[in-house]
């Protein structure tokens, strides 16, 4: 198991230097990340009720699938930059904030918990805010491209 995990730390810690490798690693874990994210979640109850796992399963899958869509997310703004520098800087950023929160978590589970549930909120705010920023420029675009012919005329 834990040659397996040290393979996929590799795979992840390579293919998330690379623009769009990292989008097409993304897709890929986008069904691996919410379902380990749900087992290990369900592995917590232990000696639980039914509904207690079922709790346990959907907080951690939900949080994982989360989680995902803001490093996803993040990704496919940080890719439409031309240049490598970004997305390199991104990515050893985000190694080095995981490495420090595990490390955190082990010597303070209960507020390396909270600045993850932090991180968490901040990364989906700042996700929700790019989506509309980017929705208002698509419009703005289109509302150009159909006001030119009317100008021409």
């Amino acid at each position: 198991m834990l040659a397996v995990a040290g393979f996929l730390y590799a795979m992840e810690f390579v293919a998330d230097k690379i623009p769009f490798v990292d989008s097409g690693w993304d897709v890929v874990s986008t069904v691996i990340r919410p379902t380990a994210g749900a087992v290990i979640g369900v592995l917590l109850a232990g000696d639980a009720d039914s509904l207690a796992q079922a709790v346990n399963g959907a907080v951690g899958g939900g949080t994982a699938l989360l989680s995902h869509l803001v490093k996803a997310g993040s990704r496919l703004a940080i890719n439409s930059s031309p240049e490598p520098v970004t997305n390199i800087g991104a990515s050893i950023t985000e190694d080095v904030v995981v490495l420090a929160l595990v490390w955190f978590a082990i010597e303070h589970p209960a507020a390396a918990a909270a600045v993850a549930g932090v991180l968490l909120a901040v990364g989906l705010v700042v996700l929700l805010l790019a989506a509309r920023l980017i929705r208002r420029g698509w419009r703005r675009l289109r509302g150009k491209q159909v006001a030119s012919p009317r100008a021409v005329a």
